[in-house]
């Protein structure tokens, strides 16, 4: 077994990556197209028994990495700014939370400070496709470096925010750096890492993002309680610096050939992209909250967003290097990870968002304990992730996701059934067995469908399915927020006693004192919550129930993986011409 293929090579053809031919249906090689002939991906990588090294140009590990790069002494400090990276774009989205009271009471505007939270995610969703293209285009370095730039930037605007609304605007700058800090961080990774050890790296990224993402609220509330709400911001200057200057020192991209043409950005895709992806996640962030899902404004932002859409799809079909190329939607492998990942997206809503609710309404426990019994997950998804390899290398990448998505499914129905009130040790035993089996889910698709693609392609890939998380995370808050409304709104009709708040929201703030409730009020709020809280795990297991669907029924049986060296002296912009013609 190579450094570079492992024993999911194989495509649903049987073609084996690197087998020296075209492929049945295929266009060329290293394309991974579709053929119309037989539907599987295909991929030409070097001939069989052909060592990496040996390739010209490319790294000694067939990564296309230079030497330097490719020892972990070389690595280290590069992994070390990714690492920072990702912890800056992880804690920031969460940071904030704690802090709302303090900012609201310095700045006002308390009707609109939701939007501290929909800005930066709004900007970080949908300039990913974005960043992704400019690094498969001009290089993953400049697109980081520009990223970090515009995030600290932000963050020094945010700590000098003078109303509600500025903070808003600073934030959205800040999600525009973030969105390249997201995306780039995990193409560098895979760039710089052969198949059988990317595991590893990605399962530090994935417990560097978790860890950040639990500590954000803790952190800000001591910064906002023992300090100033500025520091939120502050704070991010030297952590960015060091990994700014990290980067600019340790990380060298490998040369590449110069293309015939000088690349072209597709502006006009990229500003449509933009426009379809915010009236989209604002009209699913904003529909229930600020206004009714069947009112005016709420229709006219989906009416627009899907007029938009179309139109994207038209700006795209006639570009000559489209920011969301047909071949990420057409190519089997890309399409059901896509899908896959967006159902996670999805599925996390339940324990991320609607777990604390339960934590504290039905079970009584304070915000820092609630914060525990989720926070178990995060010590089970790096371990099953970085064993994952040792699954994926004997079954595929397809069958180790399925295992895993199959178990999280089984995991997300027996919520309902934990008896009521229950054990704080309950929840947080399946959350704990939940990140064991997502550990086994995600990281061997993100793998998979990195190695399937060469390195012209590899950021346009890696944002595409980052992309269709980050939309099936929004969709999944609008959609569960309405169904346990929904139920809560059901059960208080038929409430023993009146007076009862009517929302989520509303039956939080009371349960978090009992005191002004009678013991019936009280026990029936929380038995109402426990209902609704059901509901939206049945909801996140449906969701397991499409990603166990799309692996199953689209994703090729053996991911096509490629070399780098193969791809090495392939441009973005002959990919996608290859594949138009195919």
């Amino acid at each position: 077994m190579s450094g570079t293929d492992d024993k999911s090579d194989v495509g649903a053809d049987g073609t084996r990556a690197g087998s020296g031919g075209n492929g049945t249906g295929g266009t060329g090689p290293g394309t991974g197209g579709t053929g119309p002939g037989t539907g599987a991906d295909t991929n030409t990588g070097p001939a069989p028994g052909a060592d990496a090294a040996s390739t010209p140009g490319a790294g000694g590990d067939g990564t296309g990495a230079p030497p330097a790069l490719t020892t972990p002494r070389g690595r280290r400090p590069v992994v070390a700014a990714l690492m920072l990276g990702m912890a800056l774009a992880a804690i920031d989205g969460t940071i904030v939370s704690t802090a709302v009271p303090q900012i609201v009471g310095d700045l006002g505007g308390f009707t609109v400070f939701s939007w501290l939270f929909s800005g930066y995610l709004l900007a970080v969703t949908v300039t990913l496709p974005l960043y992704g293209k400019l690094s498969d285009t001009f290089g993953r370095k400049p697109v980081l470096i520009a990223g970090i730039i515009l995030f600290l930037v932000g963050s020094v605007l945010c700590a000098a925010a003078w109303n509600m609304a500025a903070l808003i605007a600073f934030r959205i700058v800040q999600g525009l750096g973030g969105g390249a800090l997201q995306g780039t961080v995990q193409t560098i990774a895979a760039d710089l890492y052969p198949l059988k050890e990317r595991p590893r790296i990605q399962a530090k990224l994935s417990t560097v993002w978790a860890t950040s993402a639990v500590a954000g609220p803790v952190v800000g509330g001591l910064l906002a309680g023992y300090a100033d709400w500025r520091w939120i911001f502050l704070i991010n200057l030297p952590v960015g610096a060091v990994a700014l200057w990290l980067v600019v020192r340790h990380l060298h991209e490998p040369s590449r050939p110069r293309p015939a043409a000088r690349p072209r950005v597709d502006w006009a895709g990229a500003l449509a992209v933009f426009a379809t992806g915010a009236l989209l996640l604002t009209a699913l962030v904003q529909g229930g909250v600020a206004w009714p899902w069947l009112s005016t404004p709420s229709l006219g932002l989906f009416g627009a967003s899907a007029v938009l859409a179309a139109l994207t799809v038209v700006i795209e079909r006639r570009a000559a290097e489209p920011i969301i190329p047909g071949w990420v939607w057409r190519r089997r492998t890309i399409a059901s990870v896509n899908l896959a990942l967006g159902a996670l997206g999805l599925l996390m809503v339940a324990p991320t968002v609607f777990l604390p609710t339960y934590a504290q309404s039905v079970l009584g426990l304070g915000p820092i304990a609630a914060g525990f019994v989720l926070s178990v997950m995060t010590l089970s998804w790096p371990v099953t992730a970085a064993l994952s390899d040792r699954v994926y290398n004997r079954i595929g990448f397809r069958l180790t996701a399925i295992i895993g998505i199959g178990a999280a499914l089984l995991i997300l129905l027996a919520f309902p059934l934990l008896p009521y009130p229950g054990e704080p040790w309950h929840p947080a035993l399946l959350m704990l067995l939940l990140g064991a089996a997502l550990g086994l889910f995600q990281l061997p698709l993100i793998v998979g469908v990195q190695s399937t693609v060469g390195w012209a392609e590899r950021g346009t890939t890696t944002a595409s399915v980052l992309f269709c998380r980050q939309v099936g995370q929004s969709i999944g808050a609008a959609l569960f927020g309405a169904v346990a409304n929904g139920v809560l709104a059901a059960r208080l009709l038929d409430a023993p006693v009146t007076g009862l708040p009517d929302d989520l929201d509303a039956v939080a703030r009371a349960l978090e004192d009992p005191g002004t409730l009678s013991a019936a009020a009280t026990d029936y709020l929380r038995r109402a919550v426990d209902s609704a809280v059901d509901h939206v795990y049945i909801g996140a297991a449906g969701a397991a129930a499409l990603a166990l669907l799309a692996l199953i029924t689209l994703a090729p049986r053996r991911f096509p993986v490629i070399t780098e060296a193969a791809e090495a002296p392939r441009t973005a912009g002959a990919a996608d011409r290859q594949d138009t013609s195919s």
